[in-house]
């Protein structure tokens, strides 16, 4: 017997390279996490051209990457959406290539049919309670049937393959089929009829086989009434309602339950040639069951032995602990003084930057220079103006006629005081105003020669 459980690994013995240590924590994860119901919320759904799907169900607090392989993704009825509530169900493992932790999924619910779950928890809690599915009351198959009665749809699958099994097994043996509906409402009463029915008939045994569905194509198996009659059934019955990994409330109370219809017929039409084989197979598996839950009890058992530490040991790490908080504290305090004690300077500095008496101090100084510059700036501006109005005043005396006036010259003026500039504007006996350097004469035209005279600048 191993007494080390990493001896099974081989980690005493050798140095592991990455991809070993990936294949065995694989295979560690999928035998203890065989098979697991989880719930999330679906996210970063992708759905690549080889028709598997691959999302991260998460909820509020972690997250774990999940694969859907096509064949199961066919089976999904629902269409998945990023956001969707699911509940789903599949292995543990490790996607060796990357070392990802993650769920290879082999069915996928939504969430949505919590209440129906419920219904189902609390009617099996009450018939369960009842004693309906101690084992006590359960009745064994016959070994050797002659007849048998099958409460199914007369139509499809299902009492095909029940047909096949029992003409390759067990030709012998006579089929009676008492047709009902197995799904909706109206299912309900007629599987109960045809259970009462069949258990007054006597039959050896009786099959109530459905093919699978989801859980609300399998509700009428799953109704109060139908585990009722099933339970109250003399003939030892056999509930085959759905796939291998579906599980209504008719397969707790009735006496066998069966994964699929083909497996119902099986357990009723037995091949002898076979029971040895199979009874090994099942010896080989429950041994290593076994070897496979001692294993992981050892494993389980040297992990706490790991954990559980001497409370001294404890203390010390706690008084450690402390330790390190109390220096932490006393650091974060000194720090906090310390910016507290910068900022306190910078507002000081700022306070005595703003200062009232420091702004008056300014504003005066100011003052004073603009009352100095201000006398200053107004002889500046006087004596430019004074000069630039000598200048007009020589340019105005350059051009003005009064300076020819007082040289001897005379203006005419008619009476409009329009001034004359040639004779052809005058007409004999106008009257005139000749304006002097001093004073005017009144004149009148006695001949107003067209011709100019020339006159002598000498005289």
């Amino acid at each position: 017997m191993i007494t080390d459980p990493f001896e099974r690994l081989g980690l005493d013995r050798e140095v592991l390279t990455v991809s070993q240590l990936n294949g065995r924590a694989r295979v560690l994860l999928e035998d203890v996490f065989r098979s697991v119901w989880v719930q999330g919320e679906i996210s970063n759904l992708a759905r690549p051209a080889s028709g598997h799907m691959y999302f991260t169900l998460k909820d509020s607090g972690a997250q774990i990457r999940c694969a859907l392989f096509r064949q199961n993704a066919a089976r999904v009825r629902q269409a998945l959406r990023d956001g969707l509530a699911v509940k789903v169900r599949g292995k543990v493992s490790l996607f060796e290539g990357r070392g990802d932790y993650q769920l290879i999924l082999d069915t996928v619910e939504p969430a949505g049919d919590g209440a129906l779950r419920l219904a189902f928890e609390a009617l099996k809690e009450k018939l369960g309670a009842e004693g309906l599915f101690s084992t006590e009351r359960k009745q064994p198959l016959p070994a050797h049937p002659q007849r048998i009665g099958i409460i199914t749809s007369p139509t499809g699958a299902v009492i095909r393959d029940i047909i096949s099994v029992f003409g390759r097994r067990a030709p012998q043996v006579e089929l009676n089929l008492i047709p009902t509906a197995v799904q909706g409402r109206e299912a309900i009463a007629q599987i109960v009829r045809a259970v009462q029915m069949a258990d007054r008939q006597g039959f050896d045994a009786l099959i109530l086989a459905r093919g699978g569905g989801s859980l609300e194509d399998l509700w009428c198996f799953n109704e109060e009434a139908v585990a009722r009659a099933v339970a109250a059934c003399v003939t030892p019955i056999v509930s085959a309602v759905g796939h291998e990994t579906d599980v209504s409330i008719s397969d707790f109370v009735a006496d066998v339950r069966a994964p699929t219809p083909s497996a119902a017929a099986e357990l009723l039409a037995p091949d002898s040639s076979g029971l040895q084989q199979r009874l090994e197979g099942l010896q080989r598996r429950l041994l290593l069951r076994m070897q496979n839950r001692l294993a992981h009890e050892r494993l389980r058992v040297d992990g706490l032995a790991r954990r559980l530490r001497h409370p001294g040991e404890r203390l010390r790490q706690q008084a450690q602990r402390l330790d390190d908080l109390d220096m932490r504290l006393r650091r974060a305090f000194m720090l906090d003084m310390n910016q507290r004690q910068q900022r306190l300077g910078r507002l000081d500095m700022r306070l005595a930057a703003q200062h009232p008496g420091r702004n008056l101090k300014l504003l005066r100084q100011r003052l004073d220079s603009l009352a100095e510059r201000l006398p200053r700036a107004m002889r500046d501006v006087l004596k430019d103006r004074r000069q630039r109005f000598q200048a007009q005043l020589q340019t105005l005396q350059v051009v003005s006629p009064l300076a020819t006036l007082a040289r001897g010259y005379s203006i005419l003026l008619d009476d409009r005081g329009q001034a004359i500039r040639s004779a052809a504007q005058t007409q004999n006996g106008q009257r005139l105003t000749a304006r002097l350097n001093e004073g005017e004469l009144q004149v009148r035209v006695e001949d107003n020669h067209q011709t100019p005279v020339t006159l002598s600048l000498l005289d």
